[in-house]
């Protein structure tokens, strides 16, 4: 039987806030804190007047942040983090509507620019499908990089294509909450933006 399928927005959608921000301030020591702070002031300046993406801006916080970490205890990080903090951010309205998809026979799949690390376990946890930004690692340690970009705008759209037929599903959904989600919601034949039917 065709089934339908959903594709959920994270931060700001499923949550009240950004998780991004917190997962990092929690998995970095104080000196590596102090010093990234001084190296990205210029950069999160740019942000808030504009002339800078938060594509832009996240790519270089887990180069300046994670580069070097222990893959081991990111991720030791990353499923403590999916258990005591993420609970608390939770939209309630949201996850009644994840469980009403899922009680119909739907796929749901969270699409977020946020980090696997933390977006893995919980998605495991609750029985969701992921495409996010992942962290990349070699030897053991994060390189600082993503191993495939930033899952935002254009990359959100790529990646469900590349990921899922569209075409054998019954009815697509999409709910999303800024501009970076604007091209997932075009895929979409009923979308939801900042949880108001778009028409």
């Amino acid at each position: 039987m065709t089934t339908n399928i959903a594709f959920f927005d994270f931060d700001g959608t499923i949550t009240f806030s950004d998780t991004f921000t917190p997962f990092i301030y929690r998995s970095v020591d104080e000196k590596t804190l102090r010093r990234g702070k001084l190296r990205l002031l210029p950069y999160i300046l740019a942000y808030k007047m504009g002339a800078l993406s938060g594509s832009v801006l996240r790519k270089k916080v887990v180069r300046i942040a994670l580069a070097g970490k222990s893959e081991a205890e990111l991720k030791n990080a990353g499923l403590f983090y999916s258990k005591t903090e993420i609970p608390s951010l939770l939209r309630e309205d949201a996850m009644n509507k994840i469980n009403w998809h899922k009680s119909q026979g739907d796929t749901v799949v969270v699409v977020s620019a946020s980090l696997d690390l933390y977006l893995k376990p919980w998605c495991e946890q609750n029985g969701l499908e992921l495409l996010c930004s992942e962290v990349a690692f070699s030897g053991g340690k994060a390189t600082g990089n993503y191993k495939q970009g930033d899952c935002s705008a254009r990359l959100k759209k790529t990646k469900i294509i590349d990921n899922y037929d569209l075409s054998s599903y019954k009815v697509v959904y999409a709910y999303g909450d800024t501009k970076e989600d604007l091209d997932m919601l075009s895929l979409a034949s009923i979308k939801f933006y900042q949880w108001k039917e778009m028409v």
